[in-house]
């Protein structure tokens, strides 16, 4: 477990949420734990700025051992998260962003980043919950990538399409049964949001509702489906491909 990753000790936690300074992903408490007085304070505070805290066995505190944690422990971001509604007041004329639904791999999720920046897309997006957050992993898996992006955390996936088509983005959803193969469509000339879904669930039914277009990469033999990450790479670098064949088309 990378120490530059995590809080422990309750004094430690609380002056971090105190303070604001360090993105804070997820707060655990060992059920074991005494709910003394710190604890609670602890659990107000996580309740009151929005941070997620989650009672787990104390075999969960077993990977903190080498820590004097007190049955608290802080997972927290290695980014600081953007916010979205700075992102969206920003008026470039297009943009490109990739929404994370339910990618549960951190290995997945540092590729998807790599991919992006090196595709030159604006932002990555993912849900506060039910979702890989922003840690060691993934910041090893996207080779320092997500330090060259816009990582924006939001609590509501809904809500944020909704906000992102106020704002004139068209949102494209990958999925296997979707209607349009990925490269009929047209990337170019428009401010839009790919939604990757989860490694099992794909795509939540809400979200794939929402959606302007659903698009699904041509699988030429019975097989279930390409890893997320690869998925996303196919689409991304096609949208790529149509914005360099616009630009040479029209020089």
């Amino acid at each position: 477990m990378d120490k530059q990753n995590i809080i422990y000790g309750k004094n430690s936690i609380i002056e971090a949420i105190l303070s604001g300074e360090r993105q804070i992903n997820k707060i655990l408490i060992s059920k074991s734990t005494h709910c003394d007085s710190k604890t609670q304070e602890i659990i107000n505070l996580a309740r009151s700025k929005g941070i997620i805290f989650q009672f787990v066995p104390k075999e969960k505190f077993t990977l903190y051992s080498e820590y004097p944690h007190q049955g608290v422990i802080a997972q927290i971001s290695p980014v600081k998260y953007k916010d979205l509604d700075e992102f969206l007041d920003d008026n470039n004329e297009f943009k490109s962003v990739v929404i994370l639904d339910g990618v549960e791999d951190p290995h997945n999720v540092g590729a998807i980043i790599r991919t992006a920046v090196c595709a030159g897309y604006d932002a990555v997006i993912l849900p506060s919950r039910r979702n890989a957050q922003v840690n060691a992993t993934v910041e090893k898996s996207s080779a320092g990538a997500i330090n060259h992006i816009a990582i924006i955390q939001v609590n509501s996936l809904s809500s944020t399409i909704e906000k992102l088509k106020k704002h004139n983005y068209w949102i494209i959803a990958a999925d296997a049964q979707g209607k349009d193969n990925y490269f009929d469509i047209d990337y170019c000339n428009m401010s839009f949001a790919l939604i990757m879904g989860g490694e099992e669930t794909g795509v939540s039914k809400n979200n794939l509702n929402k959606s302007d277009f659903i698009v699904k990469i041509p699988m030429l033999r019975n097989f279930n489906s390409l890893n997320v990450s690869n998925a996303a790479s196919a689409i991304i670098y096609e949208s790529v491909r149509q914005k360099l064949q616009t630009k040479k088309d029209s020089v």
